[in-house]
């Protein structure tokens, strides 16, 4: 797949909206000193070359749902002739469970984010879903105990500085 080919100005606000979705047209128009038909222009197209997925909101899911589980699934494939690792993929990231899905080097083939009400759900997804597909040779499972930062937001609380003023 060839990159997409864009501008400065539509890199741009690619960023802005990456950092904030909430940004008007109208903001991002001032912040880069162009029309506002110029950045509708821009997102339109963006939109429509599939370039601009969707719009989401980022929240700290933890600070709400205390029992929420969440595993990372190191899984090790047998790529199929002809398609190689998209037709497991596809397999896997059509469940619902899976929120993330990579392809990646080492190791393991496919690292699968998967989230769950409980333990219990999760490992039944692994043990009687993922373990079960064909061509999926093994798999090893991490929990995740703890986020300290995600998406590039820090999710811990950070209390306000108590350094203590030097006097004179």
């Amino acid at each position: 797949m060839r990159p997409y080919k864009t501008d400065k100005t539509g890199e741009d606000i690619l960023e802005i909206l990456t950092s904030n979705a909430k940004t008007s047209h109208e903001d991002i128009a001032k912040q880069l000193n162009i029309s506002l038909n110029t950045v509708t222009k821009y997102i339109k197209k963006f939109e429509k070359d599939k370039i601009i997925l969707s719009y989401k909101a980022h929240v700290n899911w933890e600070r709400i749902r205390e029992h929420e589980v969440r595993a990372l699934i190191e899984v090790k494939v047998i790529p199929e002739r002809g398609v190689g690792f998209d037709s497991i993929a596809e397999s896997i990231y059509r469940y619902p469970e899976v929120t993330a899905l990579y392809l990646i080097s080492g190791g393991y083939d496919l690292l699968v984010q998967v989230e769950g009400p409980n333990l219990r759900e999760v490992a039944f997804f692994v043990s009687e879903k993922l373990a079960t597909l064909k061509n999926v040779q093994s798999t090893a499972t991490h929990f995740l105990l703890k986020k300290f930062k995600e998406d590039g937001d820090i999710l811990v609380h950070q209390p306000d500085s108590t350094r203590l003023l030097i006097s004179p």
